[in-house]
């Protein structure tokens, strides 16, 4: 720790998410079972793939495939990298030009805006301007007390997602305050990609996990895939839980990106109404029914969640159409709906969680 200042980079607590995954995989793979796992550094965080039931040079095959398709989203979804066709359009926004939009892009756009509606504007990725603010579009960030009076000129500017207009291959927005930040999106979007694939190709079974956002697609052999969900202060699992068929899981937390001064977390996930890192929360994880955009609602149906906190979560919830989530609120006190505390074991017998109704 530095004298006033702590950082956790975002390779930290991912990588032991990663390690978590892998363990347990890896016991569950024992034996001569056909098990092929492929890793790579993609979207800021590992991505561990793992395929069951196909010969070796297949599995390559397929992993290599979806690492490829990973790696051009991430170039194409920069939103600090100059060249990416993200920042070529945020640039245009504060100009107020238009500038060529590519069909995934739009779908993209289309799409996040529609969820940022749903979540009634706390999913919001058109506030890039406030996250570059706190520090957190840098790839080494260090602590940032920004200017109270900039967050709060920020905020009053009020950039949404319905500014924007996607039309005939060409993206403007009529706020140049807009500057988009996908990073609590594409994670999820290239889940349903991966999945997408993986299921025309007839993959018996396989797990894409990007940083800890995990889909499973059919089976590890004769049982379901085994995952972990990550304790937001301890190294291992704090629970785990089968994953089936078309199941994807996810989870926000206050230890992935984050810096502290003087004692005070301030992390990543800001909150659109005021501008400021979310305090009282450590991690939401949330687990979303099979559906062709079940990873996108893992990655994103978390956010809201968070941000609202143990006070408004159901409301939150509710609005994404969430019923399976786990929080672990700002004192480490942990609270589960009812849905998913039937499907978690924790690994700590002693654990009593809040069974939220």
């Amino acid at each position: 720790m530095l004298s006033r200042f702590s950082l956790c980079y975002p390779y930290a607590p991912w990588f032991r998410i990663f390690l978590l995954a892998a363990t347990l995989l890896s016991l569950a793979g024992c034996g001569r079972e056909p098990l092929h796992q492929s890793q790579s550094y993609v979207f800021g965080t590992l991505v561990d793939i793992s395929i069951y039931g196909e010969s070796e040079p297949r599995a390559k095959a397929h992993a290599a495939h979806i690492q490829q398709a990973f790696q051009r989203l991430h170039d194409e979804l920069h939103a600090w990298k100059a060249g990416s066709e993200l920042s070529r359009l945020n640039a245009s926004f504060a100009t107020g030009r238009s500038a060529p939009v590519s069909p995934e892009l739009a779908a993209i756009l289309t799409d996040a805006t529609r969820l940022s509606v749903q979540s009634r504007g706390l999913f919001n990725p058109a506030i890039g301007h406030l996250i570059q603010t706190w520090g957190f579009q840098r790839d080494d960030f260090t602590p940032i007390r920004p200017d109270p009076q900039k967050i709060r000129a920020l905020v009053y500017a009020n950039p949404q997602m319905t500014d924007l207009r996607i039309e005939a291959g060409s993206g403007s927005s009529r706020n140049p305050a807009v500057r988009l930040d996908l990073g609590g999106y594409a994670k999820g979007w290239a889940l349903d990609l991966a999945a997408a694939y993986l299921r025309r190709e007839k993959v018996p079974g396989a797990l894409v996990n990007i940083g800890g956002n995990i889909i499973a697609i059919g089976r590890h052999g004769d049982r379901p895939w085994r995952v972990g969900i990550q304790h937001p202060r301890q190294p291992g699992p704090l629970a785990t839980l089968d994953l089936p068929d078309g199941w994807a899981i996810g989870t926000s937390g206050d230890y992935q990106r984050y810096f502290e001064i003087n004692g005070l977390r301030f992390c990543h996930i800001l909150d659109p109404r005021n501008g400021t890192p979310v305090q009282g929360v450590q991690a939401v994880t949330v687990l979303i029914p099979p559906g062709p955009q079940a990873g996108t609602l893992s990655d994103v149906s978390a956010k809201p969640v968070f941000i609202r906190g143990l006070h408004g979560w159901r409301e939150a919830a509710q609005a994404m159409g969430v019923q399976h989530v786990l929080m672990i609120d700002g004192q480490g006190q942990i609270h589960v709906s009812q849905a998913l505390q039937q499907l978690v074991k924790f690994t700590d017998p002693n654990v009593r969680p809040e069974i939220l109704p």
